[in-house]
């Protein structure tokens, strides 16, 4: 990694500083990350420390839908189950968040008024990210004037892939700054960005233009969050909180499906960034079906057996 943390208050002046700043980064050995994620993911879980793995990974989940066909009163629906998840049994904690699309952002503030649980909306013309910065950003003040907690934001691909990262910065500047009081989550959408090094370079990128989390994905492509990738930025807001003080969070988002997946993360998330990440202020999940799986092997833990499968709410 870069060697002090003065560097980096330089790194932005300009487009040949910042592609020197990204292009020093270590490049990064994928079959090494690979193992080490595969490693981690075969560490076993006993039973008392499951059920905790179990509660943490129903708290840092973002229940999410961003689908053409939402509508209010299945994001009002989305909103009771993330204040609420399991009606018969007041001590299961709430989710983290719901995340939904900007013009769905009252209709969630509603449902989950009076609880701890967030509302994250997805803006900057989500998934693909191709508009202009103007219409980015009136799409992220609509969104926070709303009432959005929490913004998750595309990062321009094109621009980056281009090797413009110059832009992708200032873009990033820009919805922060528009962000208000909201945090903001920076989507790199990893499965489009090829290589390991480039999803390193975006890390640092969004970390250096003020991301209060780096996200993997939409959940919208093929490839979406994997250990390695995630291991990966893990790794990225260590070394960026060891070299300026600043802590961001991390959001592996799309096929994240069961509670074993979920606690393979935090296994993750424990041995390479540390515990101060185990908090659902530094760590979410950005998921629609994990939610379910968690409540099941929850009541299996507590009774012995699995419920019916009416039990859970179905997305």
């Amino acid at each position: 990694m870069p060697t002090s943390a003065h560097t980096l208050t330089d790194v932005a002046a300009s487009e040949s500083t910042l592609r020197r700043f990204l292009h020093g980064l270590p490049g990064v050995d994928a079959v090494g990350l690979e193992a080490r994620a595969a490693s981690l993911g075969t560490r076993s879980i006993k039973t008392t420390a499951k059920a905790y793995a179990i509660d943490l990974a129903i708290s840092m989940v973002d229940l999410t839908t961003l689908e053409g066909a939402d509508t209010p009163g299945k994001v009002r629906a989305l909103g009771a189950k993330a204040v609420r998840p399991d009606p018969t049994d007041r001590s299961t904690p709430s989710t983290a968040a719901v995340c939904i699309y900007p013009d769905m952002v009252a209709a969630a503030k509603e449902a989950v008024a009076g609880s701890s649980v967030k509302v994250a909306s997805v803006a900057t013309a989500f998934p693909a990210g191709r508009a202009p910065i103007a219409v980015k950003l009136a799409d992220v003040r609509e969104a926070v004037a709303a009432g959005a907690d929490e913004i998750d934001m595309v990062i321009d691909r094109g621009a980056f892939l281009s090797g413009n990262f110059m832009k992708v910065y200032e873009e990033i500047v820009a919805v922060k700054e528009a962000c208000g009081a909201a945090r903001l989550k920076v989507i790199f959408e990893t499965g489009e960005l090829s290589t390991y090094d480039n999803i390193r370079r975006a890390s640092w990128l969004g970390m250096l233009a003020g991301a209060d989390f780096i996200k993997t994905s939409t959940g919208k492509v093929a490839v979406n969050a994997t250990p390695a990738n995630t291991l990966l930025m893990l790794e990225a807001v260590r070394d960026f909180r060891a070299q300026t003080g600043v802590q961001v969070g991390v959001k592996p988002a799309g096929g994240i499906r069961t509670s074993k997946d979920a606690v393979k993360f935090l296994v993750l998330v424990n041995e390479t960034a540390g515990s101060d990440w185990l908090d659902n202020h530094w760590f979410r999940f950005g998921a629609s079906s994990l939610l379910n799986d968690l409540l099941m092997q929850r009541q299996k833990l507590a009774t012995g057996r699995y419920s019916g499968p009416d039990y859970v709410t179905v997305d």
